[in-house]
């Protein structure tokens, strides 16, 4: 699932090329003929994520909702203006597969395709297989030579505008709300430091940590407690901190709470400026390039089961918690 910096990035590339356009909304899948029939016909006045929910808002009050849940994303197609967060990775915008970016591209100008030959501009959200399996044909980008390109597989709304296309596949939610409704959904959700980094917000995460019996690993991945944390964050925010992921909320020192809160923050806004979840600090040179590159290089635990702790060397635990995989030492965090 994409995770907070993802839906930051892709509400970006809306920003960047949707907003103050008027947008042409339809649904070649029909399952959202009512819904994009609203704002057809309407200019997109605002792009904004809350975690990993996202919110782009349209005149007259209405506002469309979209939560990509484990397999919805976003392609886009057409005369596409990079942000300048986009431009510094490269052109990649956080894919969940975390397949990499490769830096010093022979043509830095150029779209860049990952290590694995994926045009990484082109598609925001999903992992790269069910994207293909979702628009039912391997010659997807051979579809992008005419625009508006047609559409492939079952796309739930596209938006368009004279230069640039945006086709949703595969959401948990896709609707049209107005604003009290938007209010009310944002109400619900933790705070997300990208939108709010005061000290009213670390209060709210601190002081709700601080009352629950639930183990820490669980409260992370609650976007009513903090917005935006999934799979992989967890694991390697609870390494960075030490933190046994078992031990419940309010047995979690208060510094400990508050250092989480900095932490996601600062790793937050990392992965919103490179499009990776880059969780090993200090790193430089060859070693950065690498890790930019492979998983494998750029966090402490995550996806390393069994394999030795980068620290201590006591081989890294796999375990599942709240029917996600928590990966964690067992040494280095107690």
């Amino acid at each position: 699932m994409p995770e907070g910096h993802s839906v930051h990035r892709i509400t970006r590339q809306f920003a960047r090329n949707f907003v103050g356009h008027r947008v042409e909304a339809s649904s070649p899948q029909g399952r959202f003929a009512a819904g994009a029939a609203e704002i057809s016909g309407r200019t997109m006045i605002d792009a904004r994520a809350v975690g990993k929910q996202m919110f782009l808002e349209f005149d007259d009050d209405l506002w469309l909702r979209v939560h990509l849940g484990m397999y919805g994303a976003w392609d886009f197609a057409g005369d596409i203006r990079l942000d300048a967060t986009i431009a510094s990775a490269n052109g990649r915008m956080g894919q969940t597969n975390q397949r990499g970016t490769i830096l010093d591209a022979p043509n830095p100008d150029a779209v860049v395709f990952d290590a694995d030959g994926e045009n990484s501009l082109s598609s925001i959200g999903a992992p790269r297989r069910t994207r293909v399996r979702m628009a039912e044909s391997e010659k997807e980008n051979d579809a992008l030579a005419e625009f508006p390109p047609p559409p492939i597989g079952q796309v739930r709304v596209r938006l368009l505008t004279e230069n640039v296309c945006a086709d949703l596949r595969g959401p948990t939610a896709c609707e049209v709300r107005d604003s009290a409704e938007v209010e009310a959904i944002v109400a619900k959700l933790g705070p997300d430091p990208l939108l709010d980094d005061s000290p009213e917000a670390e209060e709210r995460f601190t002081t709700v940590i601080r009352k629950k019996p639930t183990p820490i690993g669980l409260l992370l991945m609650d976007q009513s407690v903090v917005s935006g944390i999934g799979n992989v964050y967890r694991a390697e925010m609870l390494f960075r901190a030490n933190l046994d992921p078992h031990t419940p909320g309010k047995l979690v020192p208060e510094e400990t709470v508050r250092a989480l809160w900095h932490d996601w923050a600062h790793l937050l806004r990392i992965g919103v400026e490179t499009g990776q979840m880059m969780t090993m600090d200090g790193l430089e040179g060859e070693e950065w390039r690498q890790a930019m590159a492979n998983r494998a290089d750029r966090h402490w635990v995550y996806k390393r089961e069994g394999l030795p702790c980068r620290v201590c060397g006591t081989n890294i635990v796999l375990e599942e918690m709240g029917a996600r995989k928590l990966y964690w030492c067992p040494t280095c965090q107690r």
